[in-house]
C-alpha cells in the first residue's frame, strides 16, 4: 500500500474494520466485524460479526506474570509484543471465516493493544518530567501479517501531551449515545471500571469521564485464588455469601485512588496482586465466599462514590447504561441500582443498539476511523491532556 491508498482509504465512504480489544482482565481477544459510514457525530455503524477468543492458557500465564506491578520480564514482554500479535491476527482470521467474511475485503484494523503498565502521572527523571504507557501486540505485526492497515497505540499520544491516555472510550460515548432530551452515564465494567457522562445536547467538549476504581479485577483475582474459577459466573459465589460491613470499610479506607480527583485512570499497577493481601490476612477467618460478595459490593460502591462526589454536583445522570462484563453480574448490576435508586435506571448498553460485551472492541473501530478520518479523538476534560490530538499510530500492510 502506498501513501496515496491510504488517502484513498481515508475518503472511502464506507469502510468494513475490524476492533480488537484485550483487556486488564485478560479474558481474551474480543474481536468485532463493523460497516462504517461516516464519521465524528455523523459516524453511523452496523455490527456484522463478534466473538472473543481465548489466549493459550500458558500464554496467559506469561501475560500476567508481565503485567502485575513490578512483574515486568524485558525478554518475555518482548516476545509478548510479538506474540499477542500473532493471536490477534489468528483472532482476525477466526473472525472472518466464522462470518464468512473475506479477509480482503477488510479496510482497516483498530487495535486496543494489550496494556503491560501504565503511569500516566508525571515523574522527574534524568532531567525530564513526563508520564508513560505501554500497549503490546505491535500494530505493524498485524498489518504485515494481514495485510491490512492497522491503527493502534490509541493512548500514546494523549500521555505525551500530560494526559491520562485513558479512558478514551468517552469520545466514542459522545458520537455514538448522546441525547438531546437526557442526561446519560455510560458505565463499562471491564477489569477496571470506567464512566462517561454525557450532558443532554451537549458539545464534545462537555464530555466527562474518568476511571471509578475496579471492575471485575478484584472479584476475578479472588475467583483464581480460591475457586480456581476465572470468573464468578451469575454472581453463583457472590449470592452465597454475605456482605462484610468490617472488610468493605477497609477496602474503601485502603483504596488511595477512590478519592483521586479526576482526571484518572487505573490499571493493575495498582488494583493487581499488590492492593488484596494484606487485607486478606486481617480478614483470613471470614469465609471465602463473603470476600466474594464483599469486592463484589465494592466495585459497585466505587462507581457510586464517584458519582457523588465528583458528579452530581456537575451534572445529574437520568439513566445509566452498563457495558463490559460487569454487565452480566447481577450482584453488580442490583447493587449498582440500590446504590443509585428509584431516579436513575441502570439498564445494559444493549438497549441503545450495541452490544454490551463488544462495545469496546466496537469503541476501537470506530476510533481507528476517526483516525484515519483526521478527528482527535481524545477529550482533554476526560485525560487531561493540554489539547485534542488525533491519536494511534498507522501501520501500513
Amino acid at each position: 500500500m502506498t501513501i496515496k491508498d491510504l488517502l484513498k482509504l481515508s475518503q472511502k465512504e464506507t469502510k468494513h474494520i475490524i476492533g480488537l480489544m484485550s483487556g486488564t482482565s485478560l479474558d481474551g481477544i474480543d474481536a468485532v466485524l463493523i460497516r462504517v459510514k461516516g464519521n465524528s457525530t455523523k459516524t453511523e455503524i452496523k455490527q456484522l460479526g463478534f466473538a472473543t477468543y481465548p489466549f493459550p492458557a500458558k500464554m496467559k500465564e506469561m501475560m500476567l506474570r508481565n503485567v502485575e506491578y513490578k512483574g515486568g520480564n524485558v525478554t518475555e514482554i518482548c516476545k509478548l509484543n510479538f506474540l499477542i500479535s500473532h493471536a490477534y491476527v489468528r483472532a482476525i482470521k477466526k473472525l472472518c471465516t466464522k462470518l464468512n467474511f473475506a479477509i480482503n475485503k477488510v479496510d482497516l484494523v483498530g487495535s486496543h493493544g494489550q496494556t503491560v503498565h501504565h503511569l500516566p502521572k508525571p515523574e522527574s527523571d534524568f532531567g525530564f518530567r513526563t508520564g508513560s504507557t505501554m500497549q503490546i501486540g505491535d500494530p505493524a505485526v498485524i498489518a504485515k501479517l494481514t495485510g491490512i492497515t492497522t491503527i493502534g497505540d490509541f493512548r500514546t499520544g494523549d500521555v505525551a501531551l500530560g494526559g491520562e491516555g485513558a479512558p478514551l472510550v468517552p469520545y466514542f460515548d459522545y458520537i455514538m449515545f448522546s441525547s438531546d432530551k437526557v442526561n446519560r452515564g455510560l458505565l463499562n465494567i471491564g477489569g477496571i471500571s470506567n464512566i462517561t457522562i454525557l450532558k443532554k445536547g451537549g458539545k464534545a467538549k462537555n464530555v466527562f469521564g474518568f476511571d471509578t476504581g475496579p471492575g471485575n479485577m478484584l472479584i476475578d483475582s479472588l475467583m483464581r485464588k480460591y475457586f480456581n474459577k476465572e470468573y464468578d459466573k451469575d454472581s453463583r459465589i457472590a449470592f452465597k455469601g454475605k456482605i462484610n460491613g468490617n472488610l468493605l470499610k477497609k477496602l474503601i479506607g485502603t483504596d488511595i485512588f477512590l478519592k483521586q480527583k479526576p482526571p484518572k485512570s487505573s490499571g493493575r499497577e495498582y488494583f493487581g496482586k499488590y492492593f488484596l493481601p494484606d487485607i486478606l490476612n486481617e480478614f483470613n477467618t471470614i469465609p471465602r465466599e463473603d470476600f466474594i460478595s464483599t469486592v463484589t459490593e465494592y466495585t459497585a460502591y466505587s462507581v457510586h462514590y464517584n458519582y457523588k462526589k465528583f458528579i452530581e454536583k456537575r451534572i445529574k445522570i437520568n439513566e445509566l447504561f452498563v457495558s463490559g462484563g460487569g454487565a452480566h453480574n447481577p450482584m453488580i448490576m442490583m447493587s449498582l441500582q440500590r446504590y443509585f435508586g428509584d431516579m436513575i435506571k441502570v439498564k445494559k448498553v444493549g438497549l441503545l443498539g450495541i452490544d454490551s460485551d463488544a462495545k469496546e472492541a466496537i469503541c476501537f473501530a470506530v476510533l481507528a476511523n476517526e483516525t484515519l478520518s483526521g478527528n482527535p479523538a481524545n477529550i482533554p476534560l476526560v485525560t487531561g491532556a493540554i489539547r485534542e490530538t488525533i491519536l494511534g499510530k498507522i501501520c501500513l500492510p
